[in-house]
Order: C-alpha cells, then sequence, then structure tokens
C-alpha cells in the first residue's frame, strides 16, 4: 500500500512532532484521563497518540488546530483503550488521589482531593455529550468553535450543552449543599 509522501521529510516530521510533544502532551494526558483510560495505562495512551500523529502527519489540515486534531486523536485511542480493558475484564475508576500534591499542607492536600472527588461525581453524573462540551470550555479553556471543530458539531449545539451543563452542575452542587446542610 502506498501512501502520499508526507511534505515534510522524516527528519523534520520527527522534530515537528517532538516539537507537538513538548506543547501538547499534558493536554493528551488530562484528555486520555478524561475519556477513561486509567492512571498505570495513561503514558502508553499517550504514546499511542503521538504514534498515531507521526503516521498520520500527512492528513493534517494546516488550517487546523493542534489542539484539536490532537483531542479527536486522543479520544479515538482512550475509546480503543477502554475497549481492549474491558475485554480483558472490567474499567479501572478515576483516582483521584494520584493527582495530591504530596509536598502541600495535609489539610489543603485532603481539600484538594475531596474537591477532585466531588467534581469527578458530579461530572460522572452529565452525559457523555455534556461532559465533554464542558470540559473543553472549562477545564481545557477552549473556545466554543474549537470545541464545535473538534467534537464536529454546530456552535449552537456547543452552546446549548454548555448551557445544559453548567445547570446541571450547578443544581447538583446546590442538592449536595442542602443535604450536607440537612444532615449537620
Amino acid at each position: 500500500m502506498n501512501r502520499a509522501a508526507s511534505p515534510l521529510s522524516s527528519p523534520a516530521r520527527t522534530e515537528t512532532v517532538s516539537t507537538l510533544y513538548q506543547q501538547y502532551a499534558g493536554f493528551v494526558r488530562r484528555v486520555v484521563r478524561v475519556h477513561g483510560v486509567s492512571a498505570w495505562s495513561v503514558e502508553d495512551a499517550v504514546q499511542d497518540v503521538f504514534v498515531v500523529v507521526f503516521r498520520r502527519f500527512h492528513d493534517f489540515v494546516p488550517n487546523a488546530s493542534h489542539k484539536t486534531w490532537l483531542f479527536a486523536i486522543a479520544a479515538r485511542v482512550a475509546r480503543d483503550h477502554r475497549r481492549r480493558l474491558s475485554r480483558k475484564g472490567g474499567l479501572t475508576r478515576f483516582e483521584p488521589n494520584e493527582l495530591a500534591c504530596s509536598r502541600a499542607d495535609p489539610y489543603r492536600a485532603a481539600s484538594a482531593l475531596e474537591a477532585l472527588r466531588a467534581l469527578e461525581r458530579r461530572l460522572g453524573l452529565l452525559p457523555r455529550d455534556r461532559r465533554e462540551v464542558f470540559i473543553l470550555a472549562e477545564l481545557e479553556q477552549m473556545t466554543a468553535p474549537e470545541i464545535a471543530r473538534t467534537l464536529s458539531m454546530k456552535l449552537n449545539t456547543v452552546y446549548s450543552r454548555l448551557r445544559a451543563a453548567r445547570r446541571e452542575l450547578t443544581i447538583q452542587r446546590e442538592c449536595s449543599a442542602s443535604a450536607d446542610t440537612a444532615t449537620t
């Protein structure tokens, strides 16, 4: 099978992909993690993403955003990782304590850990389509047009899902706060 040659030579492509890795590896880690890749598989998934980037570099459209292209690849790689894991016996849940900073004071670390757990619970209650839009907008700071391109949806759909996700999260927070007040 003869593929069209990449506009960049192999050494230039390697250098470009290396630069993309340096700029976006953290973003890709967060994307695969949010898409359900377990902590012990994240680095493998990130590596798989950049292998795909290297192989498919000739498919990149120059006027597109690298971030949106990487998001699409990372989401597919995460789906494949989850699928392989589910065939082997089950999925692993997000472990927020992996993110706790050991150098923080104990109270601050416990508070941050509890906040992460609460956010994970609340995000887990959102439908997948709203959760993705919310995460890209609020956590990854992508603009609505970028999200629309990334998820291949209409701009108004992005705004609608983002509003709905914010409303649901607000309701969840208020219900949680009133439940906490009632128990104390």
